[in-house]
């Protein structure tokens, strides 16, 4: 207790106006009279040092509880975007290390597949099917990049050294010339700095047609049908005149290399997939001068397509097709092919027309008057068999759909 004297002591001297005030006991009780429990215990309340009477939290007003779901939206907006960010650049980080060698190049891909990447999450997929929903099926998961991009452009042309010397094998071209120097002078010609494909605009479900060449879409019917697509794409010489009620009348986009060339209807695109360096020499004179005329065959010297219709297929995406969806079968992708997983990341909805053998095994173009045709199918150069096994699995797990035909 005497510890509790000194302290009450020193109350009386330091702040005895204040006590006065205040009719604080210990004023008017002798500093020798000892002190109870009690008495010290009933001087704190006086003090102001405790409450005389317990007393319940006072509840919060509305602008106070307003403030609180201010601060909690706050912190769960943080934490989101902080998951978002990790999540991306997770995403990102392999495919710019694979694809670029110098730390401004890094950083110049990275924002812009960042801007891409904003763009699709302001256009979420409306279709009652979307491609590109995952945990859908692990087969597809493993197979299937998002950050590939299809379409060569003036920004991302910078081919990986092992990328470019299997794409310059593909067809043992002799002597190439330097591919930069190509890619410099192609996008001079033609627009570099565009990725119109991957521009969904205010379509939130883009339903695409893949039309193959396939036999079986003589007395179809399927006409109709296709042209009700967004996007129809189709490839190489495959006509429409004559086959209309068939194949339909629409074409947006046009797969083709040299050698497979068809003159198209003023409004489609052109998409060169090409195999070898002067493929994209080809375009350049095709487009100015005309001074190439034969490849391997003769190809046309003059195209009548506009320069804002024509789009590069991005050699590095043929070689992500080869790799991760053929897993090395054959000697390079088919056109069919390419253009089914070009279509994988370009459109929201996928159906494919003309695909496989007609209803009784023959394979054969549907503008050949010949069933038996078919030695385009046993080249060697493609695995037929195993591209199909492909679309036939992505049917199997609902990410497109096969129209099979007669």
């Amino acid at each position: 207790m005497s510890s509790t004297v000194w302290w009450l002591s020193a109350c009386r001297r330091g702040r005895q106006e204040a006590l006065k005030l205040r009719g604080c006991p210990c004023l008017v009780r002798p500093a020798t009279e000892p002190l109870s429990p009690g008495s010290f215990f009933g001087v704190l309340p006086q003090l102001g040092l405790v409450s005389s009477s317990p007393s319940l939290p006072r509840p919060l007003s509305k602008a106070e509880k307003a403030t609180m779901r201010k601060r909690t939206l706050k912190v769960l907006t943080l934490l989101l975007l902080f998951i978002f960010l990790t999540s991306f650049f997770l995403n990102y980080s392999h495919t710019m290390l694979a694809t670029t060698w110098f730390p401004k190049q890094m950083v110049h891909e990275l924002s812009e597949n960042f801007k891409k990447l904003m763009k699709y999450s302001n256009r979420p997929c409306t279709c009652t099917r979307c491609i590109g929903q995952r945990r859908v099926s692990s087969w597809f998961d493993e197979r299937f990049n998002r950050s590939m991009q299809p379409l060569l452009t003036a920004k991302n042309a910078l081919l990986e050294e092992d990328t470019y010397n299997w794409w310059l094998r593909l067809q043992r071209e002799k002597q190439p010339n330097n591919l930069n120097d190509t890619i410099k002078e192609l996008f001079q010609v033609v627009p570099g700095d565009v990725d119109p494909l991957l521009e969904k605009g205010s379509v939130g479900c883009r339903r695409c047609a893949v039309v193959g060449n396939s036999g079986n879409l003589r007395e179809s019917w399927y006409g109709p049908q296709i042209d009700s697509h967004d996007f129809v794409l189709r490839m190489n010489k495959a006509p429409t005149a004559g086959f209309e009620a068939d194949v339909g009348r629409k074409t947006t986009h046009h797969l083709v290399y040299p050698e497979s060339f068809r003159e198209l209807a003023e409004n489609v695109s052109m998409v060169l997939v090409p195999f070898k360096t002067v493929d994209l020499e080809w375009v350049i004179s095709a487009t100015t001068k005309g001074t190439i005329s034969h490849t391997y065959v003769p190809v046309p010297a003059k195209i009548k397509v506009k320069k804002n219709k024509i789009l590069i297929y991005h050699p590095a995406f043929i070689k992500y097709v080869f790799d991760s969806w053929l897993q090395g079968h054959g000697r390079y992708p088919s056109t069919g092919i390419l253009s089914v997983i070009f279509s994988l990341h370009v459109c929201d909805e996928v159906d494919l027309y003309g695909f496989g053998a007609d209803s009784k095994g023959n394979w054969h173009h549907y503008w050949e008057n010949n069933p038996s045709a078919g030695a385009f199918r046993k080249t060697g150069v493609h695995d037929g068999d195993f591209e199909s096994n492909v679309t036939a699995t992505l049917a199997s797990i609902n990410k497109i759909r096969i129209f099979k035909g007669r």
